[in-house]
């Protein structure tokens, strides 16, 4: 299990080191890792911002909300 948190922490270091060094004119296989790692970050926020709406509207969190 931390074998597999460790692979996880080194691919997003390495991306993010991947897309710094691409906005400076990296060689095209940097490029190519910078747009996986992007492109996984917004497929990732998406899914968050979407799981976090269902959420809030199905679930009953407990806060008391005001009748508009």
């Amino acid at each position: 299990m931390i074998g597999l948190l460790l692979v996880v922490l080194a691919l997003a270091v390495g991306g993010c080191v991947c897309v710094v060094w691409a906005a400076r004119g990296g060689p095209p296989w940097v490029r190519v890792v910078s747009r996986l790692t992007l492109g996984t970050a917004g497929l990732l926020r998406h899914l968050d911002k979407n799981r976090n709406r269902n959420r809030s509207v199905s679930g009953n969190d407990g806060l008391v909300r005001p009748i508009m």
